[in-house]
Parts: structure tokens; sequence; C-alpha cells
């Protein structure tokens, strides 16, 4: 699932607009300069597409000119992650380009000290959030992502989470962690980390200069925009599902079988996931649909063919279940901003 076709709860676009507002930014200006309705702050069941998510992270910093998005006891300059970035890739090892990068941050004095602790097996990257005004968590939960979305693209290939660390209490939205990181989710912790295990610290770096002036037109915005699904099992059956949803979709006897696997025993570890096929298949839709309509090439009715809905009346009723909003209210929206 490619990341504009990947979508993100409203609770993310509240919590990142916390920084701004306690600031005094005008935060509906930055929602329309991001293309997002004003309505997706009231809606608990909205939804924005990773495109309008990672612009609207680009919008805050470009207007608080601070990649900690107003959330630190310090601005973190605009250009700063991309000052680590160079200073970085041409280290020979991860763990050379993890520590160089946490000695550059440490020049900021009240940003978040990240650190590096390696035992025989496992690594951690710890987080103090003692520096932080993040009462929302957002800010500690991107840090996290990041340095574990751009480490995997340093090596070119995915670090293997083992486990996250939380110091705070399970929030409302706990099953969306293990969406985000894919592995044993710890709250009431007594650090925020994340381990793996040390073999991927001596992987050799595999961008240069050039990947990463590719890289930097859209990072690190797009490292917390876009799906991080790896290997999971969510990916696999997306995958077997496919792009084409006009059809019929694959009964779960057929996925199980594709997996190599029985349907009790599918039926359990989606269970451990949080999901079931069926709310797995509503989410590809849900987030296919809302690619559809912000693209605007397509009619309505044309979108919930692709959809595989024969009715557009069936569509709408869909749509309006997932979001709150109707799918000509969204595309109204989007059509509005475009040509704002």
């Amino acid at each position: 699932m490619s990341i504009l076709e990947f979508s993100i709860p409203y609770h993310y676009v509240k919590a990142a607009l916390r920084g701004p507002q306690d600031h005094g930014v005008d935060i509906n200006a930055l929602l329309e300069r991001s293309g997002i309705l004003q309505d997706v702050l009231h809606e608990p069941k909205a939804r924005v597409t990773a495109k309008q998510y990672a612009q609207l992270i680009q919008n805050i910093w470009v207007e608080m000119q601070d990649e900690y998005m107003g959330l630190g006891q310090e601005v973190s300059p605009l250009g700063s992650f991309a000052m680590m970035c160079h200073a970085v890739i041409h280290c020979p090892t991860l763990e050379k380009a993890f520590r160089r990068a946490y000695r550059f941050y440490g020049l900021f004095l009240h940003l978040p000290d990240i650190t590096l602790e390696v035992d025989d097996e496992y690594a951690t990257i710890k987080v103090d959030e003692s520096k932080l005004n993040d009462p929302d968590h957002f800010l500690i939960e991107s840090i996290l992502v990041i340095w574990h979305r751009f480490g995997s693209w340093l090596i070119g290939r995915r670090i293997r989470l083992v486990d996250a660390y939380f110091t705070f209490p399970a929030p409302v939205n706990q099953n969306e962690y293990q969406q985000i990181f894919y592995c044993d989710i710890h709250f009431n912790n007594d650090f925020t980390g994340i381990r793996f295990p040390i073999k991927f610290l001596q992987s050799k770096l595999t961008q240069n200069e050039t990947t990463l002036k590719q890289f930097l037109k859209q990072s690190p915005a797009d490292l917390l925009a876009r799906p991080d699904e790896g290997n999971s099992l969510v990916t696999q059956i997306r995958e077997i599902i496919g792009s084409d949803l006009s059809a019929e979709l694959p009964n779960f006897e057929y996925v199980a079988q594709a997996l190599h696997t029985s349907a009790q025993t599918l039926r359990r570890r989606l269970k451990e996931e949080g999901l079931t096929y069926q709310e797995l298949k509503d989410q590809l839709r849900r987030d296919s649909a809302l690619y559809y309509l912000e693209r605007g090439d397509l009619s309505i009715q044309e979108v919930a063919e692709k959809l595989g809905f024969s009715e557009p009346s069936t569509f709408h009723r869909a749509f309006k279940k997932w979001t709150n909003m109707t799918p000509g209210a969204y595309r109204q929206g989007e059509e509005y901003n475009q040509n704002d």
C-alpha cells in the first residue's frame, strides 16, 4: 500500500496541532493549506490521507520554524534533521550513524536526550521526555517512529523491533500502536524507547549523498505519514487481496490457504492484532476511497465501482459509517482547498 492509499486517524491531526494552537497559530489556516477539512477535528471517526498529513506536518514546521512543532522546551530549528542526515551519511555502520546523530542533537541543551544502549543481544534507543511539553505523547511517538524508519532507510532494510516502551498508561487508541511499531508494546514503563536485535547496528549504510538528496525532499514528514508494515500479517493479507477492489474479494478460507495456515490460526493471529478480516477489508476500502476522492478525477459513482460497491448509495452509507462524513462533503472540502 503506497503512502497515497494510506490514511491517518483524526486524533493524530489534533495532536499535531497542539503545539501550534498553544502558540497562537491559526489552526484553520494550517488545515486549509494542507487540504484538510476543519470537520476532521470534531469527528472521532474522521481520517485524512497520508499525503494530507505529511503536508500538514510540513506546514507546521514552516509556520513555527520548529521541527519539534512547539512541543519542546527549545526550538529544533528548521533544517536540523537535514543537517544531521548529512553528518551521518558517510558513517560505515548504523551504530556509528546513530551515535553521531545523537551527539548532534545533544548540542541542543533543552531538547530531549536520545541515547543508544547495547547489551549482548539487543540495542535500545531511549528518549528522555522530561524536556518535552507533550501531553498527547505525539512528539515522543513521532521521535521513535522517525528513528526507527530513518535507521531502516539508512541500511536499506526494515529494522525488526522487539519491544516499544512508554512511560504513560495505555491510551484509548492503544491498538494502533501495534500497527505502528509491529512489536510488543509496554505501557507504564520506567523509560520510553524501542528495542531491536543488535545485529542491525552492525549493518553497513547503503545510502549516499545522492539518495539522501531525494530522501530529504519529503522526509522526515513522510516517515511519520507512510505505513511501515514490514512483513506483518496485515501486509501479507493486503497483498493477497491486491489493489483491485472492484471484484469480489477473496474469502477468509482462501486467504488462510494462501498463507499456508488454518482459518482458526489466522483468526487468532488477527485477533492478536486487534482486527477481524472484515475490518481489514473495510480499512482497505476506506483508505482507497479517501485516495480516489482526493484525486478528484473520478465521479463518486466511479469511486464506488472501483471499491466494489454496486450502488453509490451503499458506498455513501459505508463511507459515512467509516468517517461520519459523506463522500460529497469530503470531496467538496478537497475541491475548495484545491481551488483556493
